[in-house]
Parts: structure tokens; C-alpha cells; sequence
């Protein structure tokens, strides 16, 4: 089935919850009218729709390939990855003076959901960059950023994000690739990662990973490690790629899904000739792989909405189509389409009403960074506590979407030819990287529920309150997560542990809910696109009426003590 970008859900949300118009050529962003926003959600659509969405299948069952000559992408993702480039998609939000258009990021947020609706397994070429084009302006130097973010803006040079080693997994802090500084102020760079997103292809001409590694006297733990821009090909004098530079990926995994996206074992120093720039000051790489890292936190829970989306899209045409048994207490005994059948508009609804939370909660938290950008202390704060919410929860509604289109679609689902089965398999690994949703959790009963004093998060509760007379069950949703952060602050480590999920899905649907909210008000007095607003009235309605209700039974799981959990010891897990 074929791709519909979504665009009058994208230009309602960019009106009403982003408030575009707000961020309109003041604030230092350039100017975002009308007709330019149009333009781009139009452009972009035909760019997902045309090129990416016919290479997903191919690279499903073709996938990246390695050789020792390094990875080779699938037919037709080259000339895919020129289209993108060459279209200026992945310049959109990025820094003028490194060759942007300095737009904001809600607006990029929109080509992102967009291409891994299409695809997400190619997407995801685009997305590290995005990361590294916010994180080289903040802590790369005038000079290092001169030479290597205009490319890497451009898309000409993608970048790629290096944590993760064998021995250390999500235990950053334990990771022992060596940098040791030379005379020329360059670092020779040796050691192994693993999991490395795009680490190789054929697609450019060159790759920019950022690495994290420890320099000989470095402390123990994250406090010892630095960052490092080291590329796959060190430049001539003429500034183009020049020689290898000693980094090969030593092999590709064989993953239950985006098989499209190489995911690379990358050896650096093999031959002790890596060289490597630093980014910021030695011992300082955390702060920038964070910068990263947060970016692709939220780009990674607009994954989740993006095979919400295709998932959903899919369901709906086949239901449409699918004729099997009568329709419960009809007159006519003649066969219909199962969309007659009120349990499957029943998870069509559900699709639909947690694909559009899932998206106004990625949208919003976008908003929210254009402005914490340019200086908006509160909107900064705000960000800082959604991100768990929108990579955990977000990805949460991927899953449950697509398992839910894989149900619609029945034994049709479960196997490969619908397609189904593979938006299943390729949200699956949106849960686990960039920090597992359990992680997210543990940021936010660990630091974030405690920023500024609790004032962040009093802030929304305040803001949802103000906006929800009338929703009584979203107003005791709010305050069961009041009380329940309350007695966290105070709760023990274990504790507050386990009831992290529970808390950040509570807190995700109240956050979601107050959207929903807003939306449905807009609907109703709103004119345009009959089918849409109602559409939008309906879903809104249904988040409102059963999935808040449905999180207020969490609270028994965001209450209860770790003792249980700690109540029978290994062996016992083993019977």
C-alpha cells in the first residue's frame, strides 16, 4: 500500500499546538509564511511518497550489505539519498551560517516524520546528522566547525553518534577506546563500537562519526571521557576526501527489522593511523553527546508516530477493502467489509486517537525547543522534561499501533506480503536505542521531575489544569500524578524506580490528554475539511474518554514498593 502524508494533521497541529505563526520571522528564525510552510509540507510529502516509500519494501528484503570492502546499500537508496540532498531537506532548521535556512525545528519535524513514515530504515541516514548539526555548533570549535558542518549540513557528509561498546553497553562511563593527543593538537583514536547506526554506505562520499573515548590520564567513569569528529576520510588540501583513515565497519547485525539501516560494529586504529579533532574540552564529552543524544531522543519518539502513522494507514485501506462475515445485529445477512465490525473500528479509533496524541505531544516538545533556542528559559525547562516522555511514550504508541494493524489485517498481518509484519518488526528497536524507554523512566523520577525545584513540572500540571474544565477524569489524572511525583521526591531509590513506567506513562497520557483537549476545541469551532474535524473530534474524544481513563489504573503500579520486585532472588527467576 502506498504512503498519504498527512498533511492536514501536520498544518493543524503546526497552527494550534506549535503556534507557528508565533515563531514567524521573529526570534531569530527566518520567515515561515504561509505559503512557505505549504510548500514544505507539500514538498516533502512528494520526496516520502515518491522515492522513499517505494525503496521500503526493497530494503526490507534486500537490506545493507557488508563486505570487507565496507557496506552496500540496497537498489535505488543512492539516488534516493541525492534527492534528499539535493532538495535542501536536511538544511531546513540548521544554522545560516553553516549553509541552513534557519528555520525552526517544528518545521523539520515535520520532513522527519514524514520520510520514516516512508521509510523508516533509510530514514535514519538523516536523522544522526540532524543531532550533529546541533551539537558541533554548541561545543565545536570556529575552526573545526568551518571545515566539516557545512557538508554535514548539506547532507553531502552524514554524520553518525559513537557511544556504545561491547564490554559497556548502556554503562557509557565504562567504554575504553583510547585517544591520545599529538603534537599537531590532532588525536590518534583506537578502539571498537558497536551498534553504530549508518556507521558505512555507499550513499556518500564521505561519513563524520562523533566518538567518545578517554585520553590516557582521563578519570574513571563519564567524568574521564571526550568527545571526538573523526571521519571515515581524512581531506586533501583541496578540502575534499583524501585518504583513508584507518576506520572500517568490521561487520554489519542481523536485526528483526530495519534492514535498511546498517548497524555496524566500527573498528578505529586497526592500523594506528585514526586520526581524530576534539569537540569541546578534554573530559567534556558528555555534555556534547548529550546535545546529540536529546535531539535523537526526540527524533526517535517521532519514529514511533511515524509507523503509527503508515500502520494505521494500512489498517484503515485494508479493513476497507476486506470482506468477511455480517455485521452483528444487521438486518442483511450479506457479507461486509470488516470496517463494519465494531471491533475493528474499535482498534481503528485507538490507532488513530493515540497516532494523533503521539504526534501533537512530538510536535508540541518541538515547538518548545524553537523557543527554548532562542532563549525562553521556561520553554527550555519544558523540553528538558517532555523528552523522556516523547522518545518512551512515543515509541510505546508505535508499537502498540503497529502490533494493533498487524491484528486488523489478521492472518493477512502475520505474514510478510502486506507489509504489516514489518512495521511491527522495525518499531521494535525504537523502545530500545537511544536510551530504553525503562531509561527514559529513570531520568524522569531522577532528575527531571525535580528541575527547578519541581517547578517544571508544577508549570504543566498548572497549564493542563487551567485548560481541562469540564474533562473531570483528565483533572484527577493530573492530580494522581501530582501526588504520586510528590511521594517519589521523597521514596527510595529502589523505589522510585519501580514506579517509573507506570509514572511516565501516566504523565505522557495527562500531557497528551490536555493536547487532545485543545484540539478537539479547536474542531469544534473550526471550519475546513468536514471528514477531518470530525475525524479529529472523534479521536480526541476517544483518548479523552478511554485511554486517560485507562492510566488512572496505573496508579496501583505507580504506587506499590520495590519489595515484591526484590522478593525472590535469581535462582528463583530460573523456576
Amino acid at each position: 500500500m502506498t504512503y498519504i502524508p498527512p498533511i492536514a494533521d501536520q498544518k493543524f497541529l503546526l497552527d494550534h499546538i506549535v503556534k507557528l505563526d508565533q515563531l514567524n520571522g521573529h526570534q531569530g528564525f527566518a520567515g515561515t509564511s504561509p505559503d512557505l510552510v505549504d510548500a514544505i509540507l507539500a514538498g516533502v510529502g512528494e520526496l516520502a511518497a515518491g522515492v522513499f516509500a517505494p525503496l521500503n519494501r526493497t530494503g526490507d528484503q534486500i537490506g545493507a550489505k557488508w563486505s570487507p570492502e565496507g557496506v552496500t546499500m540496497p537498489p535505488g537508496f543512492r539516488e534516493g539519498y541525492r534527492a534528499y540532498v539535493e532538495g535542501g531537506w536536511g538544511t531546513l532548521a540548521a544554522p545560516q551560517e553553516f549553509g541552513g535556512q534557519g528555520l525552526p525545528l517544528s518545521l523539520a519535524t515535520v520532513v522527519m516524520e514524514d520520510l520514516g513514515s516512508a521509510n523508516m530504515g533509510f530514514s535514519l541516514v538523516a536523522m544522526l546528522s540532524a543531532g550533529a548539526v546541533e551539537a558541533l555548533p554548541e561545543h565545536g570549535s570556529a575552526e573545526l566547525n568551518a571545515l566539516w558542518l557545512p557538508k554535514i549540513v548539506s547532507g553531502e557528509w552524514p554524520a553518525t553518534m559513537n557511544l556504545t561498546e561491547p564490554q559497556a553497553g548502556s554503562d557509557v562511563g565504562a567504554l575504553k577506546t583510547r585517544a591520545v593527543r599529538q603534537a599537531d593538537g590532532s588525536y590518534r583514536i583506537k578502539g571498537q563500537k558497536i551498534f553504530i547506526t549508518y556507521g558505512d554506505h555507499d550513499l556518500a562520499e564521505n561519513i563524520v562519526h562523533l566518538v567518545l573515548a578517554r585520553t590516557p590520564d582521563a578519570p574513571e567513569g563519564t567524568k574521564g571521557i571526550s568527545l571526538f569528529l573523526v571521519p571515515k576520510f581524512r581531506l586533501g588540501a583541496d578540502g575534499a576526501p583524501a585518504e583513508s583513515n584507518d576506520v572500517r565497519p568490521a561487520s554489519i547485525e542481523h536485526k528483526m527489522g530495519i534492514h535498511a539501516s546498517p548497524t555496524c560494529v566500527m573498528a578505529y586504529g586497526d592500523n594506528d593511523d585514526c586520526v581524530g579533532w576534539i569537540v569541546g574540552e578534554e573530559n567534556g564529552g558528555m555534555r556534547g553527546m548529550f546535545t546529540m543524544m536529546n535531539n535523537a531522543r526526540l527524533n526517535v519518539g517521532l519514529q514511533g508516530v511515524s509507523i503509527a502513522e503508515r500502520a494505521t494507514q494500512a489498517a484503515v485501506a485494508y479493513a476497507s477493502e476486506r470482506i468477511q462475515g455480517t455485521r452483528a445485529g444487521a438486518a442483511s445477512r450479506d457479507p461486509v467489509r470488516i470496517i463494519e465490525h465494531a471491533d475493528v473500528r474499535r482498534m481503528l479509533l485507538r490507532m488513530k486517537a493515540l497516532t494523533q496524541a503521539a504526534r501533537a505531544l512530538a510536535y508540541y516538545a518541538a515547538g518548545q525547543t524553537d523557543r527554548a533556542s532562542r532563549g525562553d528559559g521556561a520553554a527550555k525547562a519544558r523540553i528538558d522534561l517532555l523528552t523522556p516522555l516523547v522518545k518512551a511514550y512515543g515509541t510505546d504508541v508505535g508499537e502498540e499501533v503497529a502490533s494493533l494493524g498487524v491484528q486488523v489485517h489478521g492472518g493477512m498481518g502475520y505474514i510478510e506480503e502486506t507489509g504489516a509484519a514489518q512495521h511491527y518488526r522495525d518499531v521494535r528497536i525504537s523502545r530500545i536505542y537511544e536510551g530504553t524507554n525503562g531509561i527514559q523512566a529513570a531520568d524522569l523520577v531522577g532528575r527531571k521531575i525535580g528541575l527547578e525545584g519541581g517547578h517544571t513540572l508544577a508549570s504543566l500540571f498548572a497549564d493542563i489544569r487551567r485548560d481541562s474544565a469540564g474533562e473531570a477524569v483528565l483533572r484527577d489524572l493530573v492530580d494522581a500524578c501530582e501526588a504520586i511525583a510528590s511521594r517519589l521526591q521523597s521514596a527510595s531509590a529502589d523505589d522510585r524506580m519501580a514506579a517509573s513506567y507506570p509514572f511516565l506513562t501516566m504523565l505522557s497520557v495527562a500531557t497528551c490528554g490536555w493536547l487532545m483537549l485543545l484540539q478537539r476545541r479547536v474542531a469544534e469551532g473550526d471550519e475546513g475539511d468536514p471528514n477531518f474535524l470530525a475525524m479529529k473530534r472523534a479521536a480526541a474524544a476517544f483518548y479523552l474518554e478511554q485511554i486517560v481513563h485507562e492510566a488512572m489504573g496505573l496508579q496501583a503500579a505507580a504506587a506499590a514498593p520495590a519489595d515484591i520486585l526484590y522478593s525472590v532472588n535469581e535462582e528463583m527467576f530460573a523456576t
